[in-house]
Order: C-alpha cells, then sequence, then structure tokens
C-alpha cells in the first residue's frame, strides 16, 4: 500500500525520533552551565514532558499556561484549581507542576532549619518569597523560634482576600506558647505586589507584640512581600 506524502511529511514533523530530539536538545541546553538559559516556556516544556508524550500539546499547553499566569513562577505557583481549568492540562501534569513548587519551597526552607533565623534575615526573606510572592490571596504565616533563634515551625495562620487578611493576635501567641516558642517572625503577602506596610499591618503588629511580650515572647520582625520587593518592619523601625 503506497503512503500519502502529506501524511508522511505530517508525522515525520511530530514523529517520536523528532520529539525526543528536541527534547535532548533542551535537556542538553538545561545541563550546559556555559549554554544560554531556558526561557520560561522551554522549562515550562520540560516539566510537561514528564507527564505528556506529545510535543504539539505540550507546546500549546506551555503558551495556554504562560498567557494565562504570566510568569513561569506564577503559573508554578498557582492553584490547583486554576490549573485545572487549563484545557488540556491534565492531572499527571499539574501534580508535575506543585511537585517543582515543593521542591522550591523545601529547597529555600533548608538554610533555616538548625540553624538561628535572627541574622539570617536574607534567606528568612527569601523563604518568604518563595511561599508568598505569587499568592492570589493575602496570607499571614508565623515562624515559631526556640531560645536559640532556631525555627521551630512554620505554619500559616490565616488566608484573606486580594487586600485584606485577618489575623488574631491571641491565636498566634496561643499556639506560639503550645510549641514553646521563645520568639516570633511574622510574615503576610500583598498580591498588589507593593510590600509597603498599612496603617492596618503596623497597628495588628503592635497588637502582637504587647501580648506576646507579657508572656516573655519577642516579635524579632514582621516581613511583607510583594513581586516588588519585600518591608521589613523592624529595618523600617516599627517595632
Amino acid at each position: 500500500m503506497s503512503e500519502h506524502p502529506e501524511a508522511t511529511a505530517s508525522e515525520a514533523r511530530f514523529s517520536p525520533t523528532c520529539l525526543r530530539g528536541h527534547r535532548q536538545r533542551l535537556r542538553d541546553r538545561f545541563s550546559d552551565a556555559s549554554a544560554q538559559p531556558l526561557t520560561d516556556r522551554e522549562l515550562l516544556e520540560l516539566i510537561l514532558s514528564r507527564a505528556i508524550s506529545r510535543r504539539r500539546e505540550v507546546r500549546q499547553l506551555a503558551d495556554a499556561l504562560l498567557s494565562r499566569f504570566g510568569t513561569f513562577a506564577d503559573v508554578v505557583a498557582a492553584p490547583r484549581v486554576r490549573l485545572g481549568k487549563v484545557e488540556g492540562l491534565r492531572e499527571e501534569a499539574i501534580w508535575e507542576l506543585k511537585l517543582m513548587e515543593a521542591a522550591a519551597r523545601r529547597f529555600a526552607r533548608a538554610p533555616l532549619e538548625k540553624r538561628p533565623v535572627v541574622g539570617s534575615s536574607v534567606k528568612v526573606v527569601d523563604y518568604c518569597r518563595t511561599l508568598m510572592a505569587y499568592a492570589e490571596r493575602e496570607e499571614f504565616r508565623v515562624l515559631f523560634l526556640d531560645k536559640r533563634h532556631r525555627l521551630i515551625a512554620d505554619e500559616l495562620h490565616s488566608v484573606g482576600t486580594v487586600d485584606c487578611v485577618y489575623v488574631y493576635p491571641r491565636e498566634v501567641v496561643r499556639r506560639a506558647l503550645e510549641l514553646a516558642a521563645s520568639g516570633l517572625v511574622l510574615a503576610h503577602c500583598h498580591p498588589s505586589g507593593d510590600p509597603t506596610p498599612s496603617s492596618l499591618d503596623v497597628d495588628t503588629t503592635h497588637q502582637i507584640v504587647a501580648l506576646a511580650q507579657s508572656f516573655g515572647i519577642q516579635v524579632r520582625d514582621h516581613v511583607i512581600i510583594g513581586r516588588e520587593g519585600h518591608a521589613s518592619l523592624k529595618a523600617l523601625g516599627l517595632i
């Protein structure tokens, strides 16, 4: 049986051999420290290709994700529910993206484990940025420290709206007492991108500071994270 030239050309264009060659070139560039860094789209292609075999589908999904969310970081940090609304993005691919997010968080947390957090403000900010810089709603987190200023636990206290989050000072201090914490680092994000503290941010911080001090617990800092940078209430002289 003779083959149709058009079908043969189309199949060759997206043949398994061609597909493997394209992905191998991306892998080679990723492995080569001297090569030009991969673009957001190319990096997404590599991740998606772990769950999706068709090259055309991978490229279309990478384009759709970047078009909807913006950047590689935005895609990886996007909530599962929103990722699930992207046509053609199967659960296996979403799982790969969220695994990448979890790995990034674990990597950022590592420098804070078993080491004094006080005096490591850059590492604290890096960690908090990894957790919250791309959040779509305001989140308030608390880092609980022991007497040697080492991290005991990092917990999400509350999630709010795009421009507000409710914080309960008594609940923050109650949890600190449960963990036998001696110090706290407060952190929350501004999805607007601007990390400038509001008057409510400052007032709430002062309430937590006063209540914590009555139990011998010191608030070391309150860090506000935005995509455009961060603000430290301690550095600003506000606590």
